[in-house]
């Protein structure tokens, strides 16, 4: 594509080689490290400077994810306190009325996903989710896989596309595309409706051919004997009571004082060490407390970095596309490469409505191979108004495509560097939720590109 320099062309294979290699069901760190060393050699010129920026750029994305790192150690480091003392068994008993068998399981996770990523955003609704929900879910028979593809279909999905609540997402899009936000709203539900029901749908699917072959019944053998012999105190039924009551507690105070985003997740963190540390000062025996809960803490770091290492390393690449995560590794006058892709792409076009919905579709997967979500937003929505002054097709139905493609794909569903949060509170590996999110996700985008193809 003409416009397109060096270093795209560099990026544009290394993106080949790492897609490649995730097809074959290989790891992608390795291509990635390449790919980063390649761009920091022919960016700076110097083979020092580019080790230099391959190390910059490790760092540069472990501080994008060191929030989410600590609030999901901290409340895997809560939950082996409650587990210490029998109390994860007590929280789950009331919920086992309501969650009775695994496809209940997988459709009261998502909507209860759907609805905190509404109102809080989806980084602090996994860890809430995780702690409240997940152990019941799994109890019941839902495989750790499927309940971290319901959480990402809802919550990174159609909740963050459409962002209702906090607008975050549909201000943007509309301010680049010149439209009010209420026009950009009313224009995305047609969209994003037929996008969430084909996805949800294609998805649920698969997840009952999945588990077809096995039993509908709750794998309950052995966790009545565990806990008759645990015998929870009265102390752990308190726990039990506590916990759930202060995550609810969590989030009438989001909703009260309008607590989104990171300080949301802060608040998720705190709580969670909080309740451990209330565990262990009154669990009976506080010296022996000195000693678990740096164990707990430990275990819990040691989950949430061993899962967040490789996935680190892959999103520095992928991030040095994003303009303002770039010029902090390669310096000030680094191009923004994803979104130059996106526009050159955008002027390749065939101007009738199918290529124009098709290539708004590409420059939002394309900008959306950052993780953010939100960065190749103002892109779509100029893209959508730049095509509408030239041939009259209607810009909001065309930003909302971009707008919700975009999200999808960065926002958290089918790119493994995006899914990390959800696939860390699941302990699953984000390449196998990607993979198992890639069909149900494609379908959806076939089949907004459909209905946008009619409205515009």
């Amino acid at each position: 594509m003409a416009g397109l320099g060096t270093l795209h062309i560099i990026y544009i294979a290394a993106m080949v080689a790492i897609i490649a290699a995730l097809l074959f069901r290989k790891e992608i760190v390795l291509p990635c490290i390449v790919g980063i060393f390649v761009i920091g050699l022919v960016y700076s010129h110097s083979f020092l400077h580019a080790l230099q920026i391959m190390y910059n750029s490790i760092v540069s994305a472990a501080s994008e994810f060191l929030g989410i790192v600590i609030v999901i150690a901290l409340v895997v480091s809560m939950s082996r306190s409650i587990a210490m003392i029998g109390a994860d068994e007590l929280m789950v008993r009331p919920l086992k009325r309501v969650i009775r068998t695994r496809k209940t399981a997988f459709f009261v996770v998502g909507c209860v996903m759907l609805i905190f990523s509404w109102f809080i955003w989806p980084s602090p609704a996994v860890a809430l989710v995780g702690a409240l929900l997940l152990p019941v879910a799994l109890k019941a028979g839902l495989p750790a896989i499927w309940a971290a593809v319901a959480m990402n279909i809802f919550g990174h999905g159609v909740g963050l596309s459409s962002d209702f609540f906090i607008q975050g997402a549909p201000a943007i899009t509309a301010k680049a595309a010149g439209l009010p936000v209420s026009d950009m709203m009313w224009a995305t539900l047609p969209v994003w409706g037929t996008m969430s029901a084909v996805t949800i749908l294609v998805s649920f699917i698969l997840f009952l051919r999945d588990t077809k072959e096995e039993s509908t019944a709750p794998p309950e053998k052995g966790n009545t004997a565990e806990t008759e012999k645990m015998k929870p105190t009265k102390f752990a039924h308190f726990v039990a009571i506590l916990t759930p009551a202060a995550f609810l507690m969590d989030i009438v105070l989001m909703v009260r004082f309008k607590i989104v985003g990171g300080d949301a997740t802060a608040l998720i963190g705190g709580t969670a060490l909080l309740v451990m540390v209330i565990i262990m000062l009154f669990n009976g025996d506080l010296l022996a407390s000195l000693e678990k809960i740096t164990d707990h803490i430990k275990d819990g770091f040691k989950f949430a970095v061993s899962i967040f290492a490789p996935v680190i390393v892959i999103a520095a690449f992928f991030f040095m596309g994003n303009g303002e995560v770039a010029s902090k590794v390669l310096g000030k006058d680094a191009p923004d490469i994803l979104n130059d892709i996106g526009l050159a792409l955008a002027h390749s076009v065939p101007m009738n409505r199918v290529g124009i919905s098709l290539v708004e579709t590409g420059a939002a997967v394309i900008t959306g191979l950052d993780g953010s979500g939100f960065s190749g937003l103002p892109l779509v929505g100029s893209i959508a108004k730049t095509f509408s002054v030239a041939t009259g097709v209607k810009v909001a139905p065309l930003a909302a495509l971009g707008q919700i493609v975009t999200v999808w794909t960065g926002g958290g569903t089918i790119i493994p560097w995006g899914v990390i949060p959800v696939a860390a509170i699941c302990n699953v590996k984000p390449d196998d939720l990607a993979r198992k999110n890639l069909l149900p996700v494609a379908c959806g985008m076939a089949a907004a590109v459909v209905v946008t193809v009619c409205l515009i």
